[in-house]
């Protein structure tokens, strides 16, 4: 690398370990604590790249971001902030940083940004209200890498796939990108395809044309969100002539109704999202290979809540508000509850942590909810939100019972989406053939032997469910 590095962070031990962590990369490096000096700096025509952080003693680096990109519009400049939420990786993005990075940063990581930001300039874009809500909760390392790639793509029209588990906020996530994109003027319409009997989903993407005998034409999701965003939820039940038509229309921009030969314009952005292994569904011939790279285009992976128990406190907190401005009592939480909830395994993920703090308040006789209450809920309620931590020594018929019923019932009085049982078996098919698999040390002739079918067969599940075979080595 060869350049001058401005580093401007109110922490000298950051400052002085990447000033010789560049240094040694061949940069020159001035570094400084104040946002003054590096204002200073900059109008002086100082530095090749910038490296600050957010917060500083004398003042917000991201308010003087859109002055640095109308003083210098080429100067790359990375944000680095231990702010880890949604909005402060889409402010740094939207007022024009080159790249943001949440404290605590990998150094190779940050080490390789700065060698690209040497050699490209950073692209203008709007600022964004940094008083705005924040459209999602949760400052985990897991969250952290979600925000950066939303902020990346609020002001582009690439097409976005979400997966995740039920209930990690996939819609949310769809909802966040069009609220801060450039398509935040239009429509955001949602459509879920587990919903929707599969003879009419081709009329409900696409509408019906009226009949000539006097019938009502029929606007589909796609007309309904013109220029605005489709949100396509739980996608991978399309059925294969939907799917036919739908990569058309993402092929040619053209659609018609059915029943009708007038053409029409497709002006809208896909967000797709699913809690399926769409690459199963492809092997199995039942998902279209390429619609799946139409969609994919930039995949972003929600964690479950058992990846993040650390957002847990912000969550629950977060839903107890939530709860009292919708007219329920207006409680707190102790923070021995909050440990209470974090042991949990949470199946049913964030949703199954809202639908019990929505219980909570309005069962806590108290105005604190305290770990007794939470302890109390989850033991008379074991079906409804939780399983307890220890479940040794319980049949596995038992433990898949448990489980199904607490998926029922976090659906309340709706039914779960239709191929429930396709499901289950693959839920309970990757962990069989992966666990045999590590106890056989990878030997698939073992393994088929193990399991008590065809090594064919064995192969055949071992590409359809993505396994990764590691020979001679035992992993349990």
């Amino acid at each position: 690398m060869d350049g001058t590095i401005i580093v401007a962070d109110d922490d000298r031990t950051i400052r002085t370990v990447l000033s010789q962590a560049l240094t040694r990369a061949g940069c020159r490096v001035r570094s400084t604590g104040a946002i003054s000096t590096l204002w200073r700096w900059i109008e002086e025509g100082e530095g090749d790249v910038v490296v600050t952080d957010v917060m500083m003693p004398d003042g917000d680096a991201l308010d003087i971001l859109p002055a640095i990109k109308k003083k210098r519009p080429a100067l790359p400049v990375i944000v680095m902030s231990a702010q880890n939420t949604v909005m402060t990786a889409i402010r740094a993005t939207e007022t024009g940083a080159y790249d943001y990075l949440p404290k605590p940063f990998d150094l190779k990581d940050l080490l390789a940004t700065v060698n690209k930001a040497l050699a490209h300039n950073a692209a203008p874009a709007r600022p964004v209200d940094k008083d705005e809500d924040l459209p999602l909760i949760g400052r985990s390392p897991a969250m952290q890498e979600v925000y950066r790639i939303m902020a990346r793509l609020m002001n582009a029209d690439l097409g976005v796939m979400v997966t995740g588990d039920s209930g990690t906020g996939k819609e949310l996530v769809a909802q966040a990108l069009h609220d801060f994109g450039h398509r935040k003027q239009g429509p955001f319409v949602a459509l879920n395809m587990a919903a929707i009997p599969p003879e009419n989903i081709e009329a409900e993407l696409f509408g019906i044309e009226a009949d000539p005998a006097g019938g009502t034409a029929v606007k589909g999701r796609f007309e309904q969100a013109d220029r605005g965003t489709l949100f396509l939820d739980e996608v991978g039940d399309m059925p294969m002539e939907a799917q036919t038509r739908l990569l058309r229309v993402l092929q040619e921009g053209e659609f018609t109704r059915v029943g009708g030969h007038e053409t029409r314009r497709a002006d809208v952005r896909i967000i797709a999202a699913t809690n399926q292994d769409l690459r199963a569904r492809i092997n199995e011939g039942s998902f279209r290979e390429d619609l799946f790279y139409r969609l994919n285009v930039v995949p972003i992976r929600l964690p479950s809540l058992r990846e993040r128990l650390e957002d847990i406190p912000d969550l629950a907190r977060h839903f107890l508000r939530q709860a009292e401005s919708e007219g329920l009592p207006s409680k707190a939480i102790s923070n021995e509850a909050l440990e209470v909830l974090k042991q949990q395994p949470w199946s049913g993920n964030v949703r199954e942590l809202q639908n019990l703090m929505r219980r909570l308040a309005v069962l806590c006789p108290d105005d604190v909810i305290s770990d007794k209450i939470v302890t109390q809920e989850i033991t008379m309620r074991p079906s409804s939100a939780m399983q307890p931590v220890e479940a040794r020594g319980e049949r596995l018929s038992t433990s898949i019972e448990n489980h199904l019923r607490r998926y029922f019932d976090l659906h309340g009085d709706a039914l779960p989406p239709p191929g429930l049982y396709q499901r289950i078996l693959q839920e309970v098919e990757l962990p069989l053939i992966a666990l045999s698999l590590a106890a056989t040390r990878g030997n698939q002739l073992k393994t088929a032997e193990l399991l008590g079918i065809n090594r064919n067969t064995l192969r055949k599940k071992i590409k359809e469910l993505d396994i990764q075979v590691t020979r001679g080595k035992k992993m349990m």
